[in-house]
């Protein structure tokens, strides 16, 4: 009960402070991770939780199945084939480099082997638009970089699965281990996609029989009630949770465009609460001995991350292109480790991997520092797009754009490939 009172209040001061986080460098996300920290062990000692307490797993899980099932339904496969050679590149070239970058310097600073540095290589690649909201939610921002980071978060998470389970299977004890392995993981992967597909198609089919259908007021529960049998499948038969919700997102919006328009709503706040409850139970685990763990090697990876490897990856991988160097440098900076990359850290630790604990560690750190980095940096940089009505909490006039049915701070903005990114920064 106390860490469901520490999650109530951290979500009310989070509510009140979130006019004020759209104008400053200050993040609610940053908010549940400071509290989880200060209630933990670490600290003031109210909640035990470590790696491998059941809630860590419980509440990672569902938030990433959340997560995937809302980014799945903003995809636009129209828009997405209009407009996909920028995101090609960053999804093709750039994530691909970003973990070999970071492979090479976590063998040669932190000393992990070559199959586990590229484990972590393969974790810290996805990039999540979360700590990015100013810079992909507005309008005034050029359609152009809003795509570039949409849909390369949005489906970075769902290439780097694979990877990571394959390599996680690589770098078990025995060989005999990880060749069963590999065989079970393409099962699970292809049992994901195939529900995730086919779920959406069945219930869509079954909506359109002649008796049958949903009230009004009932059909945002319907994409609900999918995802809830979706996961619940996926773990009764092994299937591969996550595949699955991205997969069955972005059909869903397919092939009900009006269940989905209804759905969002709902979904995206489903999807914020449990990314909340998910970053204060990892903030519960950074502790002072977590950060002490690790090695001077290990921050300068860590540092190297954020400032060099994602920069540098998504620069080379742009390079020829027609977007502006403004563009380039902002695109290149904004790439958080983003909330997959928290669950894929806690698959690396819970697999009992001979490394597992000094990856994991070092994969903790730089997902908090991404945090701090990309969370506190998108206000000041929007701003250099012009976009100076970051929130409107009420107390403030409306701009002209808003009063003709434009979004404002607090509404939402339909991005050039059709996702929907809340304005409300998180």
């Amino acid at each position: 009960m106390v860490l469901v009172a520490v999650f109530g209040a951290a979500l009310l001061v989070a509510v009140l402070l979130s006019g004020l986080a759209a104008r400053t460098v200050l993040s609610t996300s940053l908010l549940f991770l400071v509290g989880g920290a200060l209630v933990s062990d670490g600290f003031f000692g109210l909640i035990h939780v470590t790696p491998e307490s059941e809630i860590v797993s419980v509440t990672a899980d569902l938030a990433l199945f959340a997560v995937l099932f809302t980014d799945g339904m903003h995809v636009s496969f129209a828009k997405l084939r209009a407009n996909w050679r920028n995101p090609a590149r960053a999804l093709g070239l750039g994530m691909p480099l970003a973990c070999v970058g970071m492979a090479l310097i976590t063998h040669y600073l932190v000393g992990l082997d070559w199959t586990t540095s590229f484990l972590v290589g393969a974790v810290l690649a996805p990039t999540d638009p979360v700590f990015a909201s100013a810079i992909v939610g507005r309008k005034e921002v050029p359609a152009r970089l809003r795509e570039l980071l949409n849909v390369e978060s949005g489906i970075n998470d769902g290439l780097a699965l694979p990877v990571v389970l394959i390599l996680i299977a690589a770098a078990g004890p025995t060989a005999a281990g990880a060749e069963a392995s590999y065989g079970s993981i393409a099962l699970e992967l292809g049992l994901g996609l195939a529900f995730g597909v086919l779920l959406p198609l069945i219930v869509n089919g079954l909506v359109r029989l002649p008796l049958l259908g949903a009230e009004p007021k009932l059909q945002p529960l319907l994409p609900l009630a999918t995802g809830i049998i979706l996961y619940a499948a996926c773990h009764l038969t092994h299937a591969n949770p996550y595949l699955a919700a991205f997969s069955a997102g972005a059909v869903l919006a397919a092939v009900a465009p009006e269940s989905h328009k209804q759905f969002e709503p709902l979904g995206e706040a489903l999807a914020e609460l449990a990314k909340f409850a998910a970053l204060l139970v990892f903030g519960a685990l950074l502790t002072p001995q977590l950060f002490g763990d690790l090695s001077w090697g290990g921050y300068v990876a860590a540092v190297l991350a954020i400032v060099l490897i994602r920069p540098g990856s998504l620069l080379l991988s742009l390079w020829g292109t027609r977007i502006d160097r403004r563009e380039k440098l902002v695109a290149a900076w904004f790439g958080p480790k983003g909330f997959a990359s928290v669950v894929y850290g806690l698959l690396v630790l819970q697999a009992g991997i001979p490394q597992g604990q000094e990856a994991y560690t070092l994969i903790a750190v730089c997902i908090a520092f991404s945090i701090i980095a990309h969370s506190s940096t998108d206000v000041p940089i929007a701003r250099l797009f012009h976009v100076d009505d970051l929130v409107d909490t009420g107390a403030t006039p409306r701009t002209p754009a808003a009063a003709d049915g434009e979004t404002d701070k607090t509404a939402t903005d339909k991005t050039a490939t059709g996702e929907t990114i809340p304005h409300a920064r998180t």
